[in-house]
């Protein structure tokens, strides 16, 4: 039986590396005292916000980071305030759940170098919403209303940042969601990864119109479409698979970087399986506000990996 050993990969930037997971805990890569803290008043009739949205953020962040509950959030916030001799206000915990409730998080994104294309992955994952605790499922059995999220993420093949970020329920499909991704890219797709989920008319229809190459598997049991645009571009995968086999089909067309979407989702979950938010909404913002501090890792710096055997 022939059996192809896994390859053995190196670091080679251990010094930059070593650095960047030590800034990654550091209070000043996360806040900036130039920030505007205190918001403007907006001229309109009723009470005006005392923080602006980057504050709030701000706030968010940090309970995320150390995934502290919102009032060891306030208390952390005023300690680190009161250490750096700044006399300002920090929002208490039902000030950051209200605002947290109608907050649009930021997604920060590095500029896109115009001279390197840009290859997008696509996948998505499952995040419960904290309930009962592993005891009470295992005595009593599983809870049939144990709620899950859906977290569709896409990301940057080279740079491994995330690009677009959407939250659902799980009734929601992975297919549905593509198109709402590639909605919030601004820049010119040269190709777009998926699973084998996504090979469907309407994906192939979303990636085509962004004149980007589709790398999406088709299913085991695929069938020729009709020989218009979409069909055209799908018939080309499905008979390469059949001519060649799909592990080598796979191999050929770089199918396997799809991988590295699958370490930021696992990354991703090292800063919390779930989510403790009883509305929907804060849940949403939490998982936004995660994926942002993903981005930051990945900015501060990466390993950097060869093959070694």
């Amino acid at each position: 039986m022939n059996t192809q050993s896994k390859s053995r990969y190196k670091t080679t930037n251990w010094s930059e590396y070593n650095q960047a997971l030590r800034q990654r805990g550091a209070f000043t890569i996360w806040f900036d005292p130039q920030m505007q803290w205190s918001a403007t008043p907006t001229g309109k009739k009723g009470r005006q916000p005392t923080y602006t949205d980057i504050a709030i953020q701000f706030a968010l962040t940090i309970r995320n980071l150390f995934q502290l509950a919102l009032r060891q959030t306030q208390g952390f916030i005023q300690s680190l305030f009161q250490m750096a001799h700044l006399d300002w206000n920090v929002p208490d915990f039902s000030t950051l759940s209200r605002r947290a409730d109608k907050l649009q998080p930021l997604l920060h994104k590095s500029a896109k170098n115009p001279q390197e294309d840009l290859h997008i992955l696509v996948d998505s994952t499952g995040i419960k919403v904290t309930g009962d605790g592993e005891w009470v499922r295992k005595k009593y059995g599983v809870n049939q209303h144990r709620q899950w999220l859906k977290l569709h993420l896409a990301t940057d093949a080279n740079s491994g940042e995330i690009q677009a970020v959407e939250v659902t329920t799980c009734q929601y499909g992975d297919a549905e969601m593509l198109q709402p991704l590639l909605d919030q890219i601004d820049e010119p797709i040269a190709s777009v990864t998926a699973d084998g989920a996504y090979d469907t008319v309407n994906c192939y229809d979303a990636i085509l119109k962004r004149q980007a190459n589709v790398i999406i598997p088709p299913r085991s049991n695929a069938a020729l479409w009709a020989e218009n645009e979409i069909g055209k571009a799908r018939n080309h995968a499905v008979q390469g698979c059949w001519d060649r086999g799909q592990k080598q089909w796979k191999r050929d067309i770089g199918y396997h970087r799809r991988s590295r979407i699958e370490a930021k989702m696992f990354a991703l979950k090292r800063l919390g399986q779930g989510v403790s938010s009883r509305c929907f909404n804060r849940q949403v913002v939490d998982l936004q506000i995660r994926v942002d501090i993903l981005n930051k890792f990945t900015q501060l710096g990466t390993a950097k990996t060869v093959a070694v055997a």
